[in-house]
């Protein structure tokens, strides 16, 4: 069976990171994302949809199996992952497992709630060196904990 990394590549700035990490320990990398965000690296297979509500969430988990890392910042892709055995990871390097997706999606709930509501919410601050760091950390304990399976 073929170890495989598959990245929720719209808005991801670690697509680079993810890829080279595929390609020097032999692991087939797929990007998926839709047409407002066409990504094309050597060493990596592009999954293209069309733009709409998730369609790249969903051709992903169609393509996922039991044990592929999944980078993603979705929690919803995250859960769907997770039943299929997969390891979602996030571009900071947090892994989601089924002891922390249930508090991340009520959150998410909760926000939502609030911005409709009328509540606004800072963006994120801007990504530091530390994070690329601590991604590529983790992607690279995973892969070669996955590879000795």
């Amino acid at each position: 069976m073929s170890k495989h990394i598959l990245i929720d590549a719209d808005g991801c700035p670690v697509v680079d990171l993810a890829v080279a990490v595929a390609r020097a320990n032999g692991w087939a990398c797929t990007l998926v994302c839709d047409t407002a965000h066409e990504f094309h690296r050597e060493g990596a297979e592009t999954v293209t949809v069309d733009k709409g509500a998730d369609s790249a969430d969903f051709a992903l988990v169609n393509r996922v199996t039991a044990g592929d890392i999944v980078v993603t910042q979705d929690y919803g892709l995250a859960a769907m992952c997770l039943a299929k055995r997969a390891i979602p990871l996030s571009q900071d390097g947090f892994i989601y497992n089924e002891s922390n997706i249930e508090e991340l999606l009520f959150r998410r709930y909760e926000t939502k709630k609030q911005r409709m509501a009328g509540f606004r919410f800072k963006g994120p601050p801007k990504r530091t060196a530390a994070q690329n760091t601590a991604f590529l950390q983790m992607l690279v304990q995973i892969v070669k904990q996955e590879s000795s399976k």
